[in-house]
């Protein structure tokens, strides 16, 4: 049975970000050195964990480190954390980063010890999810709160042209908070639509700066159309540098400032989405810019795009560290800031980890409703309402944090347009119990339902399976033959959600 990791103490590192050059030195063989020796990620299992009906992926309740002090509890709201200021949010977003590539999630070679340092300093869930396969999706999910089904845009499994979209009049996260007098900026990756008639500065944004295709290529900018991609509100703007290293000093410029109201700060990293490029492949770039230009067509900027022919589990590995350290930098400029107390941080990724990830135990990988398509890592702080050191085994996916954050922020859902996300905040800080619910999923292969810990996966073929994932996370022991009652309540619910979506536009 596999347990969940412990999490590195670097508690007595600077508050400072860490480098991945520090991280390979000095403190990966200080501090990390025994998380992949033996017995590094035996964990110690609670009864709690059992109660909580935590999978076998997540049943520590707490976990132990070498010199036997513990580093997390079971989740637990605090007392009397019900109420407060409105908090600032920042949203960060990892771009196809699996559910273990992070050290505190269980990677042996990858160093995070920033993104290890905030999930210490808040909660760390082992059962959430993205709120669907792929990129746009999982955006359109998160910035409207409702599955992607119900918008014309989000039934592209990713957006891919100028045709496809986010309407500009339907309302967002951004558009709900700034009725709410909050400030709304997004940093980075956009990918729900093109100019003219798509941009996040039209959905309820104040300010854009970052890319509004899917993938880039890093330094020359050239997206999937085969232009530069690269803008400042609707203009383009020149750099030519490493894109994570752009969108640090951006993101960094803004949690900066003296803010006269609260804010969200929606930070999409395409870090490590391919190409497989990290700041010292300059070279490498320029021969995959190279081939973009000699395009005849968008299938061959793909192709140069996707570095097929390129690419490692060391590169990748750097690529994730690039993004723990960019991470940590934010976090720093935040806490020097003075808004660090009362500013909630989510960290997570769009959707499962592709094709260097490490997503172990877990079966399937981005594109696919498996759980290594799905489950993602995803940590909360804030350290205002919410005490450090905990973990929780509760589902929930990219809608919820949407309901959530409105709740947080005082404001309201659009009447017109219900969410399918369920706030979060009761159980974070009143101590409610968490909501009983379904998580549902649709994308043109596969289907899924999670109830509790079943869950209903219907595979490319149109076979239906049936997994216990509190036995078998790994979703290999199917027991549709043995649960045909279950497997058909479960397959009944899915398709009565599915009948209130849009269909798929036909094929061809």
């Amino acid at each position: 049975m596999s347990h969940a990791p412990r999490i590195p103490d670097t508690s007595s590192l600077s508050s400072e970000a860490v480098t991945p050059a520090d991280a390979r030195d000095g403190i990966s063989r200080r501090l990390l050195g025994g998380l992949v020796g033996g017995g590094a990620l035996t964990a110690v299992a609670g009864p709690a964990a059992a109660a909580s009906g935590a999978t076998e992926t997540s049943t520590a309740a707490s976990v132990t480190t070498t010199s036997g002090a513990t580093e997390e509890k079971p989740f637990r709201a605090r007392a009397g954390a019900g109420h407060g200021r409105r908090p600032n949010l920042l949203v960060i977003l990892g771009d196809d980063l699996g559910w273990a590539d992070l050290s505190s999630y269980g990677a042996p070679h990858i160093k995070t010890p920033n993104l290890d340092r905030l999930a210490r300093e808040g909660v760390r869930f082992t059962d959430a999810y993205s709120g669907s396969a792929t990129c746009s999706p999982t955006r359109f999910s998160l910035y409207t709160g409702r599955y992607p089904g119900r918008t014309k845009g989000g039934l592209a499994e990713p957006v891919g042209d100028k045709s496809q979209g986010l309407d500009p009049n339907h309302p967002t996260l951004a558009s709900l908070l700034k009725a709410a007098d909050y400030s709304t900026a997004l940093i980075g990756k956009w990918h729900c639509g093109w100019l003219p008639d798509y941009s996040p500065t039209k959905s309820g944004w104040d300010e854009f700066f970052g890319n509004f295709g899917g993938v880039l290529e890093y330094f020359s900018k050239l997206g999937q159309l085969g232009d530069y991609d690269l803008y400042e509100g609707d203009a383009t703007y020149k750099d030519l540098r490493y894109y994570t290293t752009v969108l640090t000093e951006r993101a960094v410029e803004y949690v900066s400032r003296d803010h006269d109201k609260p804010w969200l700060l929606n930070l999409n990293f395409t870090t490590p989405h391919w190409p497989w490029l990290a700041e010292d492949d300059a070279e490498t770039a320029a021969e995959i810019a190279a081939k973009i230009r000699a395009a005849s067509n968008q299938g061959q900027v793909l192709s140069a795009l996707l570095h097929n022919d390129g690419g490692s589990v060391k590169k990748y590995a750097e690529m994730v560290e690039s993004l723990d350290a960019a991470v940590g930098e934010v976090l720093a400029a935040l806490r020097r800031s003075g808004q660090e107390e009362n500013t909630l941080v989510l960290f997570a990724s769009d959707n499962g980890g592709e094709r260097f990830s490490y997503n172990w135990p877990l079966s399937g990988n981005k594109s696919q409703l498996l759980e290594g398509g799905i489950r993602v890592p995803t940590i909360v702080r804030w350290p205002a309402r919410i005490d450090a050191h905990q973990v929780s085994h509760e589902p929930n996916f990219s809608p919820d944090w949407t309901a959530t954050f409105l709740e947080l922020a005082g404001a309201r859902p659009h009447p017109a347009y219900p969410l399918d996300g369920t706030s979060l905040a009761g159980y974070l800080l009143r101590g409610e119990e968490p909501p009983e619910r379904e998580l549902f999923w649709r994308v043109r292969a596969n289907r899924a339902l999670r109830r509790g810990n079943w869950k209903y996966y219907q595979d490319a073929t149109g076979k239906d399976h049936l997994y216990n994932l509190a036995q078998d996370s790994r979703e290999q022991a199917d027991l549709a033959p043995d649960r045909p009652e279950l497997l058909a309540e479960l397959k009944a619910s899915w398709e009565k959600t599915a009948a209130e979506l849009l269909p798929y536009p036909a094929a061809g």
